[in-house]
């Protein structure tokens, strides 16, 4: 017996409803990863006129006082309180670790090279799951990592005479990154995306006050001092849309066009920096990135039952 029209009809409403939703969630997570780009952009601009911790410090107290501003904890106090405060502690380190090494490294390398090896994370995270969350990867997610990771070494070139030192500052900051990535997952389902957010940039604005009066320079220009407020917000604006994107799609969904950052990279380095990718970048850049995408396919069919 045929469904009635109204049920047939309601059924369309809500698949489309739900197809529209995800397009706004895909085009969400394309506009926080644009906004990232030209967060890295700003920072390799800026550490042409001043150190690289100061630009740190500056993109932590930004991104801070706007997200203050935006939860209000004035009205809402319980934004302090957390479930895990020694893994908002760690978690909070680990980023603020991960974005003084590609600040650094930005000093020294285009922008497509650093997100070229930044997008190892996901077999960083993938190999890293086991030993932390009990999640471990089959044999042919084993094959996807180490694929990945030679699509890495094209773009680094350890054999060449060629290689630079911030390329392995950018690798070792994908390994802490990688560790951000794990602990935000422990987090799931304990403290609130408001409480996270204000412990993720709190640490690192604590510690670059810190240390920021020993290398302050006074910035030479006015667009110098917008570019510092600036890079906050893109960090602050750019989490946000990453927030709202998984609202409306889920991340299995969102995870594939995290590779249209590499889109936003080469084209701010072109514009802003006159930087065209070499080949090797773009060659190894594919190699990683196909690499991820299956990656993602897998767990994808692992978390269907599949094998």
């Amino acid at each position: 017996m045929a469904p009635p029209a109204g049920d047939e009809a309601a059924a369309e409403n809500r698949a489309a409803a739900a197809a529209r939703a995800r397009l706004k969630g895909i085009g969400l997570m394309c506009a926080a990863l644009a906004c990232f780009a030209c967060l890295d952009a700003l920072a390799k601009w800026l550490g042409t006129q001043m150190d690289p911790m100061q630009v740190v410090w500056a993109r932590y107290t930004a991104a801070l006082a706007m997200i203050l501003i935006i939860f209000n904890p004035i009205r809402n106090p319980g934004v302090f309180v957390t479930r895990r405060p020694w893994i908002q502690a760690i978690r909070s380190a680990l980023l603020f670790g991960s974005t003084a090494f590609n600040f650094i490294a930005l000093q020294y390398l285009q922008l497509d090279q650093t997100v070229s090896i930044m997008f190892a994370t996901p077999f960083i995270v993938a190999i890293l799951s086991g030993p932390f969350l009990g999640e471990w990867i089959g044999m042919r997610r084993w094959i996807a990592v180490i694929v990945g990771f030679l699509g890495v070494l094209v773009v680094t070139r350890p054999w060449s005479a060629d290689l630079h030192w911030a390329m392995l500052l950018t690798f070792a900051g994908t390994w802490v990154y990688a560790l951000y990535n794990i602990l935000t997952r422990m987090l799931a389902g304990h403290d609130s995306a408001a409480t996270t957010s204000i412990y993720s940039v709190a640490f690192g604005a604590a510690v670059a006050t810190i240390l920021v009066p020993f290398i302050w320079t006074t910035p030479p220009t006015l667009g110098a001092v917008a570019g510092m407020i600036a890079i906050g917000a893109f960090g602050a604006f750019g989490h946000w849309l990453l927030i709202v994107a998984h609202g409306y799609a889920p991340p299995g969904i969102l995870a594939p066009f995290i590779y249209t950052q590499i889109v936003w990279m080469t084209a701010l380095g072109w514009l802003v920096f006159a930087q065209v990718p070499a080949a090797n970048t773009l060659a190894g850049a594919a190699i990683v990135i196909a690499s991820g995408l299956y990656l993602l396919y897998r767990e994808r069919v692992v978390a269907r039952g599949g094998r």
